[in-house]
């Protein structure tokens, strides 16, 4: 689409009467092939969460098709309510998150759909070919001017969102500043009507990720545009603000934060980024929106991987002579029995073994680790490495 208003004022002579009825008869069908062929060719429309609202969507086709057999009957309608339908349909493509070529490349499927019906409508009632190529001409001109329509309704609300999350960018990096509570957030909150809370959760969201801006709560504060986007949720996560966040990231894939005081923001929001990013590496299950109160050990446990590593080397250094598979059945071994406390026949039943295979493992172990297992202290760093490298090793069988 060119994004002109080149077809406006450009209009052909009029259709003859008898053909105008032939196109009347095919618009309700026609209306149903141009929305199920947009859903099926373009991808962004082709998930359920991303299509337009179904009888918004539909009115607009409607409205448009009806139009343009009375433009080319040579009706004198006005048409304003076809052109705030357009514009509309723009807006909410914005508001929605969508790109300007997907609803430029929607604008292309609809009119090769048309273009396609009235070619069979002309082919199987025999209509002069002069009254074809006037019909083509003012096909192409009308759909090229409803394209226009809509992209001027997308850079408005473009625009009018790109101000509002300035505003919000600006109040979430004064958030995050170390002393949120200062006289400049208050000054800014005010300026920007939004009211200071006490706590926040924040929400760590994937780079690149679609976020339906008009399904975000109005006190939501959000910073889709930084390297790492992120929301500010103002109070607790509640199944109010879960449904929320599940209509505006229709992806699924994010990361909720704890609660804490707002000057604690930026933790909520390191722990967030990390348990994305533990989803991200298949350590933690991507099923919707994560939340970190879930998975607090497993946060606490991978903190610092590095560290991690070298208490493992520390702590199992008896270990170092060993084969690989023997230092693997005996950190198995010792695992299931700490998770078990003690009791080896349970910790038969985790590794699916005989309890007596058990014992007999144990009673190795114990010689090799000894000291570490009659010490509480010492045993509760053993049991702690081995269930954070648990951990990591779920990302093969995640994957």
């Amino acid at each position: 689409m060119t994004g002109t208003l080149a077809g406006r004022g450009r209009r052909p002579g009029p259709i003859p009467p008898q053909v105008i009825a032939i196109l009347s008869a095919e618009l309700p069908s026609l209306a149903e092939e141009v929305i199920g062929e947009v859903r099926r060719s373009v991808p962004e429309y082709g998930r359920q969460e991303g299509t337009p609202k179904p009888a918004a969507f539909r009115v607009t086709v409607e409205q448009a098709m009806a139009a343009f057999v009375d433009q080319v009957s040579g009706g004198r309608d006005s048409y304003e309510r076809r052109d705030e339908l357009c514009r509309e349909l723009g807006r909410s493509e914005a508001y929605q998150g969508r790109s300007l070529d997907a609803l430029q490349a929607a604008y292309r499927v609809g009119v090769q759909v048309a273009w396609r019906r009235v070619a069979h409508v002309g082919r199987t009632r025999r209509l002069p070919s002069d009254v074809m190529t006037r019909l083509a001409d003012a096909l192409f001109s009308y759909i090229d001017e409803l394209a226009s329509l809509s992209v001027q309704g997308y850079l408005e609300a473009q625009s009018s969102a790109d101000e509002v999350s300035g505003v919000h960018r600006r109040l979430l990096r004064l958030v995050l500043r170390p002393g949120a509570a200062g006289g400049a957030l208050a000054e800014s909150a005010e300026a920007a009507g939004w009211r200071v809370p006490d706590e926040v959760t924040m929400v760590a969201v994937p780079a690149g990720a679609r976020c339906v801006r008009d399904a975000l709560d109005e006190d939501v504060l959000a910073d889709l545009a930084d390297a790492e986007p992120h929301l500010l949720v103002p109070g607790g996560h509640d199944a109010e603000r879960g449904a929320m966040l599940h209509g505006a990231l229709p992806d699924r894939r994010a990361a909720v934060g704890l609660t804490v005081p707002l000057a604690e923001a930026a933790d909520s929001l390191r722990w967030a980024r990390r348990a994305l990013g533990l989803v991200e590496a298949g350590v933690l299950e991507d099923a919707g929106p994560t939340l970190c109160e879930r998975h607090l050990l497993e946060l606490w446990l991978l903190s610092d991987g590095a560290l991690l590593d070298q208490l493992a080397r520390r702590e199992f250094a008896a270990l170092s002579g060993m084969t690989h598979s023997r230092r693997m059945r005996m950190t198995e071994t010792l695992g299931a029995w700490l998770e078990a406390q003690g009791n080896a026949v349970e910790a038969a039943r985790l590794l699916r073994l005989h309890p007596q295979t058990v014992r007999y493992r144990m009673r190795q172990i114990s010689a090799t680790f000894d000291r570490q297992l009659a010490d509480p202290a010492a045993r509760f760093v053993l049991d702690a490495v081995l269930r954070a490298h648990r951990l990591r090793d779920r990302r093969a069988s995640l994957r």
